[in-house]
Protein backbone atom coordinates (compact mmCIF):
# COMPACT_ATOMS: atom_id res chain seq x y z
CA UNK A 1 0.00 0.00 0.00
CA UNK A 2 1.25 3.36 -1.00
CA UNK A 3 -0.49 5.41 1.77
CA UNK A 4 1.27 3.23 4.50
CA UNK A 5 4.96 3.69 2.65
CA UNK A 6 4.11 7.84 2.48
CA UNK A 7 3.09 7.45 6.11
CA UNK A 8 5.97 5.22 6.90
CA UNK A 9 8.38 8.18 5.41
CA UNK A 10 7.04 11.25 7.00
CA UNK A 11 6.95 9.56 10.56
CA UNK A 12 10.85 8.34 10.16
CA UNK A 13 11.98 11.95 9.01
CA UNK A 14 9.74 14.17 10.69
CA UNK A 15 11.24 14.91 14.10
CA UNK A 16 14.84 14.83 12.32
CA UNK A 17 13.78 17.71 10.18
CA UNK A 18 11.74 19.90 12.97
CA UNK A 19 14.98 19.83 15.06
CA UNK A 20 17.02 21.16 11.62
CA UNK A 21 14.81 23.67 10.51
CA UNK A 22 14.63 25.39 14.47
CA UNK A 23 18.57 24.95 14.52
CA UNK A 24 18.76 26.46 11.17
CA UNK A 25 16.54 28.89 12.12
CA UNK A 26 18.43 29.72 15.30
CA UNK A 27 21.68 29.96 13.40
CA UNK A 28 20.09 32.36 10.66
CA UNK A 29 18.21 34.26 13.80
CA UNK A 30 21.65 34.36 16.01
CA UNK A 31 20.09 32.86 18.66
CA UNK A 32 22.53 31.53 20.92
CA UNK A 33 21.15 28.31 20.83
CA UNK A 34 23.04 26.13 23.73
CA UNK A 35 22.14 29.55 25.88
CA UNK A 36 18.85 29.94 25.45
CA UNK A 37 18.09 25.61 25.87
CA UNK A 38 20.18 26.16 29.25
CA UNK A 39 17.80 29.16 30.04
CA UNK A 40 14.82 27.15 29.41
CA UNK A 41 15.85 24.15 31.68
CA UNK A 42 16.86 26.68 34.25
CA UNK A 43 12.76 28.06 34.13
CA UNK A 44 11.71 24.35 33.80
CA UNK A 45 13.15 23.31 37.49
CA UNK A 46 11.13 26.30 38.81
CA UNK A 47 8.30 25.29 36.82
CA UNK A 48 8.79 21.61 38.59
CA UNK A 49 8.55 22.98 41.86
CA UNK A 50 5.48 25.13 41.53
CA UNK A 51 3.16 21.99 40.06
CA UNK A 52 4.03 19.61 42.60
CA UNK A 53 0.42 20.26 44.46
CA UNK A 54 -1.47 19.87 40.98
CA UNK A 55 0.38 16.68 40.16
CA UNK A 56 -0.27 15.05 43.84
CA UNK A 57 -4.37 15.55 43.33
CA UNK A 58 -4.23 14.05 40.07
CA UNK A 59 -2.01 11.12 40.96
CA UNK A 60 -5.00 10.94 44.18
CA UNK A 61 -7.70 10.85 41.72
CA UNK A 62 -6.09 8.34 39.50
CA UNK A 63 -5.77 5.86 42.03
CA UNK A 64 -8.69 6.25 43.75
CA UNK A 65 -10.55 5.56 40.35
CA UNK A 66 -8.70 2.31 39.30
CA UNK A 67 -8.20 0.94 42.96
CA UNK A 68 -12.28 1.42 43.75
CA UNK A 69 -12.94 -0.74 40.40
CA UNK A 70 -15.13 1.88 38.84
CA UNK A 71 -13.26 1.71 35.63
CA UNK A 72 -13.61 -1.90 35.40
CA UNK A 73 -17.26 -2.00 36.41
CA UNK A 74 -17.87 0.58 33.55
CA UNK A 75 -15.94 -1.45 31.33
CA UNK A 76 -18.38 -4.59 31.86
CA UNK A 77 -21.35 -2.48 31.49
CA UNK A 78 -20.42 -1.18 28.09
CA UNK A 79 -19.13 -4.50 26.84
CA UNK A 80 -22.02 -5.50 24.42
CA UNK A 81 -22.70 -2.01 22.83
CA UNK A 82 -18.56 -1.67 21.95
CA UNK A 83 -18.25 -5.41 20.27
CA UNK A 84 -20.88 -3.83 18.16
CA UNK A 85 -18.55 -0.79 17.14
CA UNK A 86 -15.37 -2.68 16.94
CA UNK A 87 -13.89 -1.31 20.45
CA UNK A 88 -12.56 -4.07 22.65
CA UNK A 89 -13.85 -3.72 26.08
CA UNK A 90 -9.92 -3.99 26.95
CA UNK A 91 -9.67 -0.20 25.64
CA UNK A 92 -12.10 1.73 27.67
CA UNK A 93 -10.27 2.00 30.64
CA UNK A 94 -7.48 3.23 28.54
CA UNK A 95 -9.83 5.83 26.73
CA UNK A 96 -10.83 6.88 30.08
CA UNK A 97 -7.43 7.25 32.19
CA UNK A 98 -5.89 8.76 29.55
CA UNK A 99 -7.50 12.05 29.55
CA UNK A 100 -6.82 12.21 33.19
CA UNK A 101 -2.76 10.77 33.19
CA UNK A 102 -0.06 9.89 31.46
CA UNK A 103 1.54 7.33 33.59
CA UNK A 104 -1.57 5.97 34.54
CA UNK A 105 -2.22 4.98 31.16
CA UNK A 106 1.05 3.74 30.21
CA UNK A 107 0.05 1.32 33.19
CA UNK A 108 -3.33 0.55 31.60
CA UNK A 109 -1.22 0.26 28.65
CA UNK A 110 1.28 -2.54 29.75
CA UNK A 111 -1.69 -4.38 31.27
CA UNK A 112 -3.46 -4.51 27.85
CA UNK A 113 -0.45 -5.73 25.88
CA UNK A 114 0.16 -8.20 28.84
CA UNK A 115 -3.06 -9.53 28.66
CA UNK A 116 -3.17 -9.86 24.77
CA UNK A 117 -0.33 -10.58 21.89
CA UNK A 118 1.29 -7.84 21.16
CA UNK A 119 0.23 -8.10 17.44
CA UNK A 120 -3.61 -8.52 18.50
CA UNK A 121 -5.85 -5.74 17.04
CA UNK A 122 -6.45 -4.72 20.61
CA UNK A 123 -2.67 -4.06 21.29
CA UNK A 124 -2.18 -2.25 18.09
CA UNK A 125 -5.54 -0.28 18.72
CA UNK A 126 -3.99 0.52 22.44
CA UNK A 127 -0.64 1.89 21.00
CA UNK A 128 -2.43 3.96 18.37
CA UNK A 129 -4.75 5.58 20.96
CA UNK A 130 -2.09 6.08 23.42
CA UNK A 131 -0.62 8.35 20.97
CA UNK A 132 -4.19 10.00 19.61
CA UNK A 133 -5.20 11.47 22.75
CA UNK A 134 -3.82 13.88 25.28
CA UNK A 135 -3.57 13.96 28.98
CA UNK A 136 -6.07 16.33 29.33
CA UNK A 137 -6.89 16.96 32.67
CA UNK A 138 -3.29 16.45 33.57
CA UNK A 139 -2.31 19.37 31.27
CA UNK A 140 -5.01 21.69 32.81
CA UNK A 141 -3.69 21.19 36.32
CA UNK A 142 -0.22 21.45 36.13
CA UNK A 143 0.26 23.94 33.04
CA UNK A 144 -3.01 26.52 34.24
CA UNK A 145 -1.79 25.37 37.45
CA UNK A 146 1.65 26.64 37.11
CA UNK A 147 0.49 29.83 35.50
CA UNK A 148 -2.80 30.48 37.72
CA UNK A 149 -5.42 29.79 35.39
CA UNK A 150 -8.54 29.16 37.17
CA UNK A 151 -11.01 29.68 34.73
CA UNK A 152 -10.46 27.46 32.03
CA UNK A 153 -14.12 25.58 31.55
CA UNK A 154 -13.86 25.80 27.26
CA UNK A 155 -10.25 24.66 27.76
CA UNK A 156 -11.45 21.67 29.43
CA UNK A 157 -14.65 21.19 27.28
CA UNK A 158 -12.42 21.75 24.13
CA UNK A 159 -9.62 19.41 24.76
CA UNK A 160 -11.99 16.49 26.47
CA UNK A 161 -13.89 17.53 22.14
CA UNK A 162 -9.97 16.78 20.96
CA UNK A 163 -9.62 13.29 23.34
CA UNK A 164 -13.00 11.70 22.04
CA UNK A 165 -12.36 12.40 18.65
CA UNK A 166 -8.83 10.89 18.95
CA UNK A 167 -10.19 7.90 20.56
CA UNK A 168 -13.18 7.88 17.02
CA UNK A 169 -9.94 8.32 14.85
CA UNK A 170 -7.91 5.32 16.58
CA UNK A 171 -10.42 3.02 16.52
CA UNK A 172 -10.59 4.43 12.26
CA UNK A 173 -6.98 4.20 11.59
CA UNK A 174 -6.10 1.17 13.59
CA UNK A 175 -9.38 -1.16 11.67
CA UNK A 176 -7.76 0.91 8.22
CA UNK A 177 -4.03 -0.08 8.62
CA UNK A 178 -4.67 -3.25 11.19
CA UNK A 179 -8.31 -4.45 10.94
Amino acid sequence: MIIKEIVNLISLWALPLIILFILTFAIIRKIPVYEAFIEGAKDGIKVSFNIIPYLVAIIVAVSMLRASGAIEALSGIMSGLLVKIRFPSDILPLAIVRSLSGSAALGVFSDIVSNNDINSYTSKLAAVMMGSSETTFYVLTVYFGAVGIKKYRYALLTGLFADFIGIVMSVIVAGFFFG
